[in-house]
């Protein structure tokens, strides 16, 4: 999570009160922790940010990472994890693509046991692999993300304001919001302040770890890719990431400091393979985001027919999963999670594209979407786009700080 997100949420810890309320923890524990005091510790182990996608020559496949610490650090290892098989959800065979900065400017970068690369990799033309698999640029550039993050936390104080009132919750957990309140809710979520909204992370410069590598380098179990990053020490894994939002904003974002941090470190620590324990806490947040619209049950892939938490188990398991799903068979990357929609809800035009995540798409906006309507749009916090244009072709495709 973005360092500047941490630091807004510190100064306003009612930002999200909604879950507070919802989920019956004492307001005085709304603070901070919207990820583990271990990275917060040291932001060089932090990831913000997780992209992938193929590239337009159909060769390809792009990995980018950003670290909210503008430096890598020497103690720690920064790992691409790409496993791949014929189809989503099975996986065959897994390459990691690990990288250590052992002083200064220098980096080794190993693609399993495949190719490897050591060198200064901080020009933008980055550092070649010795057998031309892949390209490594390890530097500063201008993060991609963009969020109005003032916008969001007003909409929930807008949220937590009905609840508090008294508002019905089913028995899935769901809110039942009126439509005046979900009308107020969105509204909040589309502006700064009650003016226009405006990206809370305007000219941040993260540390950046980007790889351009063939695909048949990490492809060996098959075309469908799915893509998850990690830091780690020799001794253990620090902080995980896939797609956006999903460990720091559904796990228990507002629980008592001792639970919720507790429970982010071990989240941290876990594999997509080994994280199934965590689909009960998601559960109860996507219940929530299910309300925003003033509609229960249309959540993507909710099956309204469960009067429990149950309700939300499909989608829940999926995102505790946590890997960015890549089709690289398709040179077409606009959707963020259309390799999702295409496998589990039948949605004919996101099969022509490759998913993952590009550095251009609004994926915060397509993600609250799907969980408060189960459609790519509905949820907009006004925010479109970032102050510079970012390449999905150009090495090493983040913009210049």
């Amino acid at each position: 999570m973005n360092l500047r997100i941490q630091q807004q949420i510190r100064r306003a810890p009612i930002a999200a009160m909604a879950v507070v309320i919802f989920l019956g923890a004492s307001p005085s524990f709304a603070s901070d922790h919207l990820d583990t005091r271990t990275v917060i510790a040291d932001p060089r182990a932090d990831i913000g940010d997780l992209y992938a996608w193929s590239s337009y020559d159909g060769k390809r496949l792009n990995l980018v990472m950003t670290i909210v610490g503008h430096s890598f650090s020497n103690d720690l290892r920064y790992i691409f994890h790409v496993d791949s098989g014929k189809r989503f959800g099975q996986i065959r065979a897994t390459t990691a693509i690990e990288c250590w900065f052992p002083s200064g400017k220098l980096v080794d970068c190993w693609a399993g046991e495949a190719d490897s690369a050591h060198g200064d990799a901080s020009e933008p033309h980055g550092l070649e692999s010795r057998k031309h698999q892949f390209r490594v640029f390890a530097g500063l550039r201008d993060d991609p993300f963009f969020n109005n993050v003032k916008g969001s936390r007003d909409a929930y104080q807008q949220a937590a304001g009905s609840l508090k009132q008294g508002a019905a919750v089913d028995a899935a957990g769901c809110p039942h919001f009126d439509a005046t309140t979900s009308q107020a809710i969105l509204d909040k979520w589309h502006h700064t302040d009650g003016g226009p909204a405006t990206d809370f992370l305007k000219g941040w410069t993260p540390a950046s770890l980007v790889v351009s590598i063939d695909l048949d380098a990490v492809n060996k179990g098959g075309t469908m890719l799915a893509v998850w990053a990690a830091t780690a020490t020799v001794h253990k894994q620090l902080d995980r990431m896939g797609r956006p939002l999903t460990g720091n904003a559904l796990l228990a974002p507002l629980a008592p400091d001792e639970v919720s941090d507790k429970l982010k470190e071990q989240y941290n620590r876990t594999s997509p393979s080994t994280s199934k324990r965590f689909i009960p806490e998601i559960e109860k947040t996507l219940a929530l985001y299910d309300s925003f619209d003033g509609k229960c049950a249309n959540q993507l892939l909710t099956d309204a027919s469960k009067e429990s938490p149950q309700r939300y188990r499909q989608l829940a398991t999926v995102l505790a999963d946590d890997r960015l799903w890549v089709d690289s068979e398709s040179t077409i990357c606009t959707q963020f999670f259309a390799v999702e929609l295409a496998n589990l809800s039948g949605q004919s035009l996101a099969r022509i594209d490759c998913g993952g995540r590009t550095p251009n798409e609004d994926a915060v906006d397509v993600y609250r979407s799907l969980l408060a309507n189960g459609a790519v749009t509905g949820v907009d916090d006004g925010v479109d786009h970032d102050e510079k244009e970012h390449s999905t072709s150009a090495f090493p495709f983040l913009a210049s700080p």
